[in-house]
């Protein structure tokens, strides 16, 4: 899922180039009808992939997409983080990173999260809490794989 504005324009174009498709929609213009899209190609055995922050933000705050989808679909949802260790980060609201030719990276994964089918609405609350917790542990382990840890005594 990618938002309707022009950048989301230009990341859709990327990632079909690679030969993935893109559902136009955010949190704020037209969520529900990408969830849907979505929907119906997990259905037909395609993953699902979103920038969790949405297209406003605030910056790491996870919206309810990917829980819903999940929800919809009985497709677990996957969290990892990307962590480089040369990059350039663009003074934007997201921290916009670019990384550095030939840095290195290390994926961080965490075990799926599966949202039962009969799940109530406060089970999807306490389930989308975790997969924020879960994104932010993973965020802080990436953030510190490339800090020297201090020595001890």
């Amino acid at each position: 899922m990618t938002s309707m504005n022009l950048d989301g324009e230009a990341i859709a174009q990327c990632i079909q180039r690679f030969g993935y498709g893109a559902a136009r929609g955010s949190s704020s213009r037209g969520g529900m009808r990408a969830l849907a899209e979505m929907s119906q190609l997990i259905r037909k055995g395609r993953d699902a992939a979103f920038t969790i922050d949405g297209p406003r933000g605030p910056r790491y705050v996870a919206k309810q997409g990917p829980v819903l989808l999940a929800f919809k679909t009985g497709a677990a949802v996957f969290c990892f983080h990307i962590s480089l260790k040369h990059k350039i980060q663009l003074n934007s609201w997201d921290h916009f990173t670019i990384p550095l030719p030939f840095t290195q990276a290390i994926v961080l994964k965490a075990p799926p999260l599966w949202v039962p089918a009969d799940a109530s609405e406060d089970q999807l609350r306490q389930l989308h809490d975790r997969m924020q917790q879960i994104l932010d542990d993973l965020r802080q382990k990436g953030d510190s794989w490339w800090t020297p840890s201090p020595r001890s005594g």
